[in-house]
């Protein structure tokens, strides 16, 4: 590395669902990863984490200057905090660097269990304002993950009222959620999934119809449109634009959501991020946003994109809900794995089918992307094919110029 990351005065927080992600979201820029073993956080629809695949990933991010964060943020029952209480003492010799809760006992078992360990009070425990982070503060917390709620106006007042050695975390882009700070009764209520033990369904993304009460006969589909209204839906956030407002108000932590979301829509994001970020680091006072930026954001997989709560509230407006699905303006087609110099090759692994002499686009870990032609394709045995028709099959491409491992190869739409 050029930089050492811990230098760096604003902290890029990446999600890593499982190892993949986790050495995706290091590749590509993050300071810090969050991330869960398979019981106790709030995303079990990810792959996650074995107890020798955390040490193995703690190891990893520490040779590379990346702090890890390890997630213990569900909301206990108590057959849930026995388990943890077995378990912790072998979580914790693992060597996060803090671990992140929101129930109050989980809080006081890490205490008691390892002192010395560094804790973060997750957004899951809804602080919105200075006395309650003074409180976690007094406890021994080292980060408050402010409310989803707040706006930047609030988070500046908590960051004058609290202790400088308290730090403060916000989201700036990903999934949000219809319910207060994520804190959702519908996935248990409706398929006995808890949200708040890691299980949410996402009912709020489903589609829903409308019955007249004394003629169930007669059923109506809420919509607008061909694919329906999602009125349960919430917007994307995207502050990628507005990092001074962020850094002005005394986020410490800009933190991305998606540990269910896919490595290429992490690199997309951390990477984007990262651009953003260094360019801000540098030159505070010249900073302006890059068009690119919000142009790369689009080529994922999202919904469209909104700033929340943090510049004002909704109120009759529809703002942050909406009646639309899933955007996105690129389609991954391979992952580079390798790149042959004698040969001017790059090996890929094929996401999608490509067919001869189709235009694409290579985005790497850094740098600009650069444009390339579907020309020349071969298989593992150096023979001409027309197309890529099988799921992750492995075939080569030549390239004018170096392409890192791990690169992204797309269709733009």
């Amino acid at each position: 590395m050029t930089e050492s990351r811990t230098d760096r005065s604003i902290e890029l927080l990446a999600p890593a669902g499982d190892m993949d992600k986790l050495q995706t979201a290091i590749q590509y820029g993050a300071d810090a990863v969050y991330l869960a073993v398979r019981q106790f956080g709030l995303r079990a629809a990810s792959a996650n984490f074995s107890e020798t695949e955390l040490a193995e990933a703690v190891e990893f991010a520490h040779q590379r200057s990346v702090r890890v964060y390890l997630t213990l943020n569900s909301l206990a029952h108590p057959e849930d905090y026995q388990q943890l209480a077995k378990k912790l003492d072998r979580l914790l010799s693992t060597g996060p660097d803090a671990v992140i809760v929101s129930d109050a006992g989980v809080f006081q078992l890490v205490r008691a269990m390892k002192p010395e360990q560094k804790i973060h009070i997750s957004t899951q425990a809804s602080v919105t304002n200075a006395a309650a982070c003074a409180f976690w503060y007094q406890q021994g917390a080292k980060r408050i993950i402010l409310a989803r709620e707040l706006t930047l106006s609030e988070i500046a007042q908590i960051r004058r009222e609290t202790p400088n050695e308290l730090e403060l975390e916000g989201f700036v882009h990903g999934a949000m959620c219809m319910a207060y700070s994520g804190r959702c009764l519908l996935s248990n209520f409706l398929t006995g999934r808890d949200a708040n033990r890691g299980q949410c369904a996402q009912p709020c993304r489903w589609s829903y119809e409308l019955r007249e009460k004394n003629h169930h006969e007669n059923t109506f589909e809420i919509e607008e449109g061909a694919e329906g209204t999602y009125f349960l839906n919430s917007r994307d956030l995207c502050l990628v634009n507005h990092l001074p407002e962020l850094a002005s108000a005394g986020l410490g932590s800009f933190k991305i959501e998606g540990r269910v979301k896919s490595s290429y829509y992490l690199a997309t994001v951390v990477k984007t991020y990262r651009t953003a970020l260094d360019a801000y680091l540098k030159n505070p006072l010249a900073w302006q946003p890059d068009p690119k930026w919000l142009a790369e954001l689009e080529k994922t997989v999202h919904r469209p994109f909104d700033t929340g709560f943090y510049f004002d509230r909704p109120q009759n407006e529809a703002k942050i809900s909406l009646d639309e699905t899933d955007q996105h303006q690129a389609t991954v087609v391979g992952l580079v794995k390798a790149w042959l110099p004698d040969s001017g090759l790059i090996l890929i692994e094929q996401r999608n089918r490509i067919f001869e002499g189709e235009p694409l686009e290579v985005m790497q870990p850094n740098g600009e992307n650069k444009g390339l032609k579907a020309t020349g394709l071969l298989d593992l045995e150096r023979r001409p094919i027309k197309s890529t028709p099988h799921p992750k099959m492995l075939y080569f491409m030549p390239v004018e110029q170096p392409v890192l491992a791990g690169s992204w190869v797309r269709r733009l739409s």
